[in-house]
């Protein structure tokens, strides 16, 4: 997955990130200026703004296409969350399938998309499988295209690439909805850098690949810079960037358009508050702040969903701690384990895709006016954390862990999760256990144990698609020296609990990688006005627009491959325009 390495390491946004809401209203200032005012201290034909998967790939393809071109970034090194991330990039119809025979045809591959990333709206009978035109139009260029950014970016010598593969299976990794029916190549459509690539280095090692692209071509990337104004001449074509450099405000001309790349803005609280039901913490860096957002909508801008996010819980007493988490709870391990709510009772597959699964947390109650699902409750027992610990948040060891809670038998476990819910209560709009709390769970317990025996859970289908079982695999690999047996069930996800204590939990909570909503572009990457026409010379690709796949996380590396796919795009719309 694009986030992989995230969920297996700790990197720049760890503990010790001070987060701070971004002040977006000085952002938003009248963004037209006449084409003569001021003067200009930097000129390009295109400036890119961000300097991960998606405007780095912007400055390499128009580069290469003879523009010049600046890059802006405002942290203070490159790569943003990219760098973060295992790298990898879902593309729909690549060389390596093509090369093997495969046919990733376009009809089949949209309704696939459509179907998992738009649920509403989908209706294959309709010529635009029930989307507007605008948006239909986006998605087929992704189709259109991703392919064509991978191999453009091959042949420049840019970044090569490999499919991912699961190492433990030496097979390509399962789509996170490889079950339906509309998915006719439901493994095998993500890459990876081919070198550096992996859980260590790979999103490091695809922004370095791409910042040592553009040095090589004397593209300069100037850092510490924050743009807080689009400018624009009289006729409302975009000519232009402010921003905040060293103390002081600098004016970058931009010939033939500005292309936006940049990060969400899971780390804005105010934003997260009006747009997001909870994010609790997000993996992101702490520049996701969402800073394209006001600049857009003064340009003119049209917003699209700003309510989506590629999500994931989180621990929960981590990321009150401290927004900024360096893990995410991605692929929960462990086979004698389940997820509870409030009331004691499963309310998804835990084995599903993190994406799909912390929309569980989301569901309204409106019988008794609150959130059932708002937290959930990992419960697991010995054999879980010994057979499979330091696969997170499972701990090597148990004192590495802060936010597990251990009790020798059901009951004094319970007790004491009320007591640590108390203690956040204020943090947490007062979740509590409800009353009948205990006894649901020892009876959802039995009823798993059950199901872990037959090898079959009718609730849920745990474990009845390859996602389920080989991603398990992966992130549930067997603690070396442990004590416990092979699962010997017929279904490897799912073993029973034991019949004695102690037994242990750990609080999960709804949280992001990073947000997906913000300014709608058309199939060309151009910004959308209000009106629909595009906005004249800016551009946008990544986290920081509405996600071109809507929902869906259509399998792993699925926000890095639409971030290639757009922001080829966006270089090519821009330099030949």
């Amino acid at each position: 997955m694009s986030e992989y390495a995230i969920g297996r390491r700790q990197l720049l946004a760890g503990a010790g990130v001070t987060v701070v809401a971004a002040a977006t209203a000085g952002c938003a200032q009248s963004a037209t200026s006449g084409a003569g005012e001021g003067a200009w201290d930097h000129e390009a034909d295109v400036v890119c703004i961000g300097s991960g998967a998606a405007a780095g790939t912007a400055a390499v393809i128009a580069a290469a296409e003879g523009a010049k071109v600046l890059v802006l970034e405002k942290m203070p090194i490159t790569g943003g969350t990219t760098a973060k991330s295992g790298g990898v990039a879902w593309i729909f119809n690549h060389f390596i399938l093509r090369e093997q025979g495969i046919k990733d045809e376009k009809p089949d591959a949209l309704k696939y998309a459509v179907r998992y990333g738009f649920p509403r709206h989908y209706d294959p009978a309709s010529p635009t499988l029930g989307l507007d035109e605008n948006r239909y139009k986006v998605i087929e260029a992704f189709y259109d295209h991703g392919s064509d950014a991978v191999d453009k970016l091959r042949d420049l010598g840019a970044v090569q690439f490999k499919q991912f593969r699961l190492f433990q299976l030496d097979r390509p990794a399962p789509d996170y909805a490889d079950h339906l029916p509309e998915n006719k190549v439901p493994t095998g459509r993500t890459l990876e850098p081919a070198v550096g690539s992996g859980s260590s280095a790979g999103g490091g090692s695809l922004a370095t690949q791409l910042a040592a692209y553009l040095k090589k071509n004397d593209t300069p990337i100037m850092m510490d810079t924050r743009v807080t104004k689009i400018i624009r001449n009289a006729e409302g074509r975009v000519t232009g960037v402010e921003a905040e450099q060293a103390g002081k405000t600098i004016r970058v001309k931009a010939n033939k358009g500005v292309i936006f790349g940049t990060g969400g803005y899971a780390h804005n609280v105010d934003l997260c508050k009006h747009h997001q039901p909870w994010i609790y913490g997000t993996c992101a860096l702490p520049g996701s702040t969402g800073d394209f957002i006001p600049l857009a909508q003064a340009a003119g801008a049209q917003m699209g969903d700003l309510g989506l996010a590629w999500r994931s819980q989180v621990v929960l007493g981590e990321a009150l701690a401290n927004r900024g988490v360096g893990l995410g709870a991605f692929v929960l391990p462990g086979d004698s384990m389940i997820l509870v709510n409030k009331y004691g009772k499963r309310v998804v597959n835990e084995k599903r895709d993190y994406n799909d699964r912390t929309q569980a947390h989301f569901p309204y109650d409106p019988s008794h006016e609150d959130y059932p699902n708002h937290l959930m409750f990992m419960l697991f027992d010995e054999r879980s954390i010994d057979a499979f610990g330091g696969a997170f948040p499972f701990p090597a060891k148990k004192g590495e862990q802060p936010h597990l809670v251990e009790g020798a038998t059901w009951d004094a476990l319970f007790n004491k999760v009320g007591a640590q819910l108390a203690q956040w209560s204020s943090q947490t709009g007062g979740a509590k256990l409800a009353p009948e709390f205990a006894a649901n769970a020892k009876e959802t317990i039995a009823r798993f144990n059950g199901y872990a025996k037959a090898g079959n859970d009718p609730e849920f289908n745990r474990g009845k698609y390859n996602y389920d079982k080989e991603w398990h695999l992966l992130f549930s690999a067997r603690r070396e020296g442990t004590t416990q047996p092979e699962n010997p069930y017929p279904n490897p996800v799912m073993h029973p609990f034991a019949d004695q204590g102690p037994y242990y939990c750990i609080v999960l909570g709804p949280g992001a990688l990073d947000t997906a909503g913000g300014p709608q572009i058309n199939e060309n990457a151009q910004v959308l006005a209000a009106d629909g026409k595009p906005i004249p010379g800016l551009y946008g690709a990544g986290n920081c627009i509405a996600s071109p796949t809507g929902q869906a996380y259509l399998g792993a590396g699925g926000t890095i491959g639409p971030a290639l796919a757009f922001g080829y795009i966006a270089a090519r719309h821009a330099v030949n325009s």
